[in-house]
């Protein structure tokens, strides 16, 4: 991945937040829940994992510091990372995803964290401040561009999927797990290509 570039990196946090994939299980959690307040209780949990994504790209540096983690093992866990979600995408459960039976209106856990604001989600914002820390602001407005998307995407939840149907969202989401894997090899041969010059360099 060109961690360089503004669109790619809204790319990515789209592919990673998932809000295609999600559609189902929004639909699944919420249908329990009033349709008045469906959609504030949305635009509720998008912004808590707006509020989480931010909290890591502006202090995970100082906590990956105080953990001794380096941007190598960062870069190298978050390829790992992302291919495994790129893998559910592509081949996802034959009966589908798990059911998460929630009694009541849905508060942080699950639809906020980890569906929106994942290990994954995570793992993406901290290596992409790592990668490239003066370009924060920008990193910043690609993750409100991308939660903006979520936004859009899930308050229509009901409507897309009825539109979309499962068969061609199904089709989208794996569509969307083959570009993320190839992120996610790509991010994987650069954490250890880095490593690999670090040890050549510690060898001389």
């Amino acid at each position: 991945m060109d961690s360089s570039s503004f669109i790619s990196a809204i790319v990515l946090l789209v592919l990673v937040t998932d809000p295609l994939g999600n559609i189902p299980i929004f639909i699944g959690i919420l249908r329990q829940v009033d349709p008045a307040r469906r959609q504030r209780i949305i635009i509720r949990e998008v912004l808590f994992a707006f509020a989480i994504l931010i909290f890591f790209a502006l202090f995970g540096q100082r906590v990956l510091k105080l953990m001794h983690l380096s941007d190598t093992s960062l870069g190298i866990a978050g390829g790992v990372i992302l291919f495994l979600i790129a893998l559910k995408m592509v081949f996802p459960h034959p009966e589908g995803r798990a059911d998460h039976p929630i009694h009541g209106e849905p508060f942080l856990v699950p639809l906020a964290i980890p569906f929106i604001a994942g290990p994954s989600a995570i793992a993406t914002v901290l290596l992409l401040v790592s990668r490239e820390p003066h370009r924060l602001w920008e990193w910043l407005g690609a993750l409100s561009v991308a939660m903006a998307i979520s936004a859009v995407v899930l308050g229509f939840a009901e409507k897309i999927a009825d539109f979309l149907g499962e068969q061609v969202t199904l089709a989208f989401e794996r569509l969307m797990g083959l570009v993320l894997t190839a992120i996610a090899i790509e991010m994987l041969l650069a954490g250890i290509q880095k490593f690999v010059q670090q040890i050549s360099h510690a060898a001389n």
